[in-house]
């Protein structure tokens, strides 16, 4: 589905109820901040839609596979941008028992999966069909994986999806974690400089999928029997033979906000972020070496329309 822009938002919005108490503004809310530019950005506007309202904003640096129990407790008030192709099975626990409590999707239009720069077609024939990886998984070894392929999975803290679908399908590849989104993107850098092969996982919206012209391996079409049933797909053997699952990008919150900061959880609410608006500001800031908050700061000034009726509804 086309990512939802902040025009459709409001118009939902319009026809709900009036402005909500602030509550307690002499204390900060706090927003986790995780391991990806993209949630970086998210994050910021939500955090300075809540500072135009009235509000006191704290960033948090938080492990995104390990915020869940912080965010229950109330130590972390809300996260902006959860995949629900790479959610804990904790994340689950919390929302059932009620400790945590969704606050919508983000809006935005994304996809996961196995990639590589478009260059390694060339040196591997057959691709983007995954069954072509059968046949050259040694063009992408290295001394840290022979005899098997080399795979650059995400970091240990995003959970290990590329290592999952190399056991399923029963590809000869090593999933290797990369140490952060940085050090994936040096990898995209480096194999598209030296023409060099490379697999990866990746996901998008993603400034770097222009960039470095990135395309994804198809997979066998992801079905919910693929994840719990090993007799679906091509390995009889196996779970997770198959694609990601589609992702919903939405938000979280501590089940205490509603009640503490009324007005904050109506806005972040009917806080929505196009691919549009998101894509460009990772790029200004890992491209052009802007800095988050100068490239967010310019982006509210110039953008006041689509995020300010969000904040007004919702406050006066």
């Amino acid at each position: 589905m086309k990512a939802l822009g902040f025009g459709l938002a409001l118009a939902a919005f319009a026809g709900g109820a009036g402005a909500a108490e602030l509550g307690a503004v002499d204390e900060p809310i706090k927003l986790a901040v995780n391991e990806w530019t993209g949630q970086h950005v998210t994050t910021r506007i939500a955090g300075e839609m809540l500072r135009a309202a009235g509000y006191k904003v704290e960033y948090v640096t938080a492990g995104y596979m390990n915020m869940f129990q912080a965010i229950a407790d109330g130590e972390i008030d809300a996260a902006l941008e959860l995949w629900s192709s790479n959610v804990s099975d904790d994340y689950a626990k919390k929302v059932a028992e009620g400790t945590i409590v969704e606050l919508g999707d983000l809006g935005l239009d994304a996809r996961e999966g196995i990639a590589y720069p478009a260059h390694v077609a060339d040196l591997c024939p057959g691709l983007p069909d995954w069954q072509a990886l059968k046949n050259c998984a040694q063009v992408f070894a290295t001394a840290e994986t022979i005899p098997q392929g080399r795979l650059v999975d995400y970091p240990a803290d995003w959970g290990t999806p590329g290592a999952d679908r190399m056991k399923g399908l029963g590809l000869p590849f090593k999933a290797v974690p990369a140490g952060s989104e940085g050090a994936l993107i040096a990898e995209l850098r480096a194999s598209t400089e030296r023409k060099s092969p490379l697999l990866i996982t990746f996901w998008q919206p993603h400034w770097a999928m222009s960039a470095y012209d990135v395309k994804f391996v198809d997979l066998p079409k992801a079905e919910d029997a693929c994840f719990t049933d090993p007799a679906w797909g091509p390995n009889p053997n196996e779970v997770n033979d198959c694609d990601f699952a589609a992702s919903r990008i939405f938000k979280g919150a501590w089940a205490g906000m509603k009640d503490k900061w009324p007005a904050a959880f109506e806005i972040l609410s009917n806080y929505t972020l196009s691919v549009e608006d998101q894509q460009p500001l990772m790029g200004a800031i890992d491209v052009d070496g802007g800095s988050l908050e100068e490239v967010v700061a310019k982006w509210m000034a110039e953008n006041e329309s689509k995020w300010r009726p969000v904040v007004d509804a919702a406050t006066k």
